[in-house]
């Protein structure tokens, strides 16, 4: 297998992070966005939205990164990630919903206005943001995960945005179950860390800055 993906991009992180997860071999190619290498002629056929992450597996191109990680917990029977039950199934896909909706539209569109310089309302985005959080601090509440009672692939969609909130200028420090979740995920055997960008709540002078900087 063959992952197409950006560094910066919280899609991808979400799908190099499970790859690791599960232990799955593959490759790691990165796109070079700047130079709109999603956008040549060769990637769009691997996906016509010329968006990364794509995975290429035996001749087949999937793009879009939950479909991706639906994708790899069926190919390897990952039941845990993903379950096969209807109840449990639709938990996940409920919260799959949420990383391609509010997600998107505050943490990573809040993100996107001060790393990419976005034209974007980022403080629509930001209020966004924090909804999202109040109401995911409330969920992760009672077990500690967002779909089950262990990590299942609907926290994998959800958790590079929210650990990289700080950067569109989104603070976690009233969500405490949040943090939590933060954590417990980054203590998962085959964690990958999603890069710090000095930018937002990690900008020089900022009150994360010492985090950007190691």
């Amino acid at each position: 297998m063959r992952l197409y993906y950006s560094p910066k991009s919280g899609h991808s992180h979400r799908v190099r992070l499970f790859l690791s997860l599960i232990g799955a071999p593959f490759d790691l190619i990165e796109v070079d966005l700047a130079a709109r290498q999603h956008k040549s002629a060769g990637f769009l056929k691997m996906n016509a939205f010329g968006q990364v992450p794509v995975l290429e597996d035996d001749g087949v191109a999937i793009a879009d990164s939950n479909a991706i990680l639906v994708y790899l917990a069926r190919k390897f029977g990952r039941t845990d990630w993903y379950p096969d039950d209807a109840p449990g199934a639709a938990r996940v896909q409920r919260w799959l919903s949420v990383a391609a909706g509010q997600l998107a539209q505050g943490p990573a569109s809040a993100r996107l206005a001060t790393l990419f310089g976005a034209k974007i309302d980022a403080d629509a985005a930001i209020a966004r943001a924090h909804a999202l959080l109040a109401l995911m601090d409330t969920e992760l509440a009672p077990s500690g995960w967002l779909a089950a009672d262990r990590p299942t692939i609907a926290d994998i969609a959800l958790y590079s945005y929210i650990a990289r909130a700080p950067e569109g200028n989104v603070a976690l420090d009233d969500y405490p179950h949040v943090r939590a979740w933060l954590g417990w995920i980054e203590a998962l055997p085959g964690f990958v860390p999603f890069a710090i960008h000095p930018v937002g709540l990690y900008a020089p002078g900022a009150p994360l800055a010492k985090l950007a900087t190691g």
